[in-house]
């Protein structure tokens, strides 16, 4: 039972990031234009605010951050980046509440983006290092999809709840946009609290297994840089990077600009917008541990990574081409982009694990959050940029669909990439890939 409780001590503070990060999808369409909102922001600024998450992490800080996790363990590290992403956000609030002119809000929650997104993906790193860790010998895909499960409940909440905080207007005030944040700020708070707890647990486990390692004569290998560089150079961790980064970008990147996308296409009020993209993570509350078990049990990890892939092209296909003004399409694809949400990820995050050591785990995992957090940045960008460049053009009806055929080029080079890893597992089952 006490593994089951620090895993909830774990991921109640991804919880509180998983909100916080996705508190302004819903209503992006605020952004739209700078008249709408006193921070005076538009779709290029809100996507280089949202950008912010991934610039610390992609030049090197989340790299150097997971070497730090092997050497010196996630209590240590884990806390130091927890309260970091704390602090974060603190700044991002105080951008959005302070009434200073566009630019230097702007750089303001850009600079607290930057500081909350490594904080909040090496806590992530600590978090699913120490999954692998705790439930070695055990239901580990069932704890990390549980871990996917509880964390996007935040994401779900924030899509929910922030249309009701925020209001429908025609203007949005400071206090509107900052109200989010504020709610944010506290369940943090929370958050902080369960992970002290969790380090309590952590050390008792560490002690407990060091006695047994002691028992038996078995020493656990000390972590040297020679194990990142075999991480590195490892084929099959480097084909599930590249999924990573390409599946997870047609996700993430989407939901940023999810009101933007489905108000248009589909005619829609920002409050239904806010219902059909919590679809996603709905879907994977209920779907991520049940394909946890279902990758426990039954193996087949990379043909649920191609799976999940294929549900993905199928979904921004929808969202893409399908007639404009038909609501059904836009839930059919939140459909089909939920269950691929859940498939992946239940057996993608466990299949690294298969692939390295566990002493290089925090420098595999922190690659793989880097290369995610590569395309995170790039994809967002490109998106602001799509949407407020066919705005500028005065065409911004065909803004929702040009950023649809980015997304489904990159949905399939996902489908691309799970192949290669089913053809090396079948071609190598010792990899135990699919066990």
């Amino acid at each position: 039972m006490t593994c089951w409780l620090a895993l909830l001590c774990m991921v109640l503070q991804m919880f509180a990031s998983f909100f916080f990060d996705d508190m302004f999808s819903s209503v992006s369409n605020m952004f739209e234009d700078s008249s709408l909102n006193a921070l005076g922001w538009d779709s290029v600024g809100y996507g280089f605010y949202t950008g912010g998450y991934s610039v610390l992490c992609v030049f090197g800080g989340l790299v150097v951050c997971g070497l730090l996790l092997d050497r010196f363990g996630v209590r240590i590290v884990g806390s130091v980046f927890v309260t970091m992403m704390v602090a974060g956000a603190a700044i991002v609030y105080h951008a959005l509440i302070s009434g200073n002119s566009p630019s230097s809000s702007l750089m303001e929650a850009y600079v607290g983006c930057m500081l909350f997104g490594l904080g909040s993906e090496i806590a992530g790193t600590a978090v699913t290092r120490s999954i692998a860790k705790w439930f070695k010998d055990g239901p580990m895909a069932l704890a990390m999809g549980l871990q996917l499960s509880i964390s996007r409940l935040g994401t779900a909440f924030a899509l929910v709840i922030t249309p009701k905080l925020v209001g429908t207007k025609e203007f949005y005030d400071l206090s509107d946009t900052s109200r989010p944040a504020l709610l944010g700020l506290g369940l943090m708070a929370l958050g902080l609290i369960a992970w002290a707890v969790f380090v309590a647990l952590d050390a008792g486990f560490d002690r407990r297994r060091g006695s047994l390692n002691a028992n038996e004569e078995v020493k656990e290998e000390p972590f040297r840089l020679r194990d990142a560089l075999e991480v590195v150079t490892n084929k099959n961790f480097l084909t599930l990077g590249a999924l990573c980064v390409l599946f997870y970008s047609t996700v993430i990147a989407f939901k940023k600009f999810a009101g933007a996308i489905l108000i248009p296409r589909f005619d829609i009020p920002a409050e239904t917008a806010g219902w059909m993209v919590a679809m996603l993570p709905f879907a994977t509350v209920i779907f991520a541990p049940l394909f946890g078990i279902l990758v426990d049990k039954k193996g087949k990890a990379t043909r649920w990574m191609l799976t999940g892939s294929v549900l993905s092209f199928a979904a921004h296909l929808l969202l893409g081409l399908a007639p404009q003004g038909v609501p059904f399409y836009g839930y059919l694809s939140m459909v089909f982009l939920g269950f691929g949400y859940s498939l992946v990820p239940a057996a993608l995050w466990p299949s690294i694990s298969r692939v390295v050591p566990e002493k290089a785990l925090g420098t595999a995992y922190s690659l793989a959050y880097w290369i995610q957090n590569v395309g995170m940045l790039s994809f967002k960008l490109l998106a602001g940029f799509i949407l407020g460049g066919a705005a500028a053009a005065e065409s911004s009806a065909n803004g929702p669909v040009r950023v649809e055929i980015m997304f489904i080029i990159l949905a399939a080079l996902a489908i691309a990439a799970a192949f290669i890893l089913l053809r090396s597992s079948d071609r190598n089952p010792g990899l135990g890939l699919d066990k």
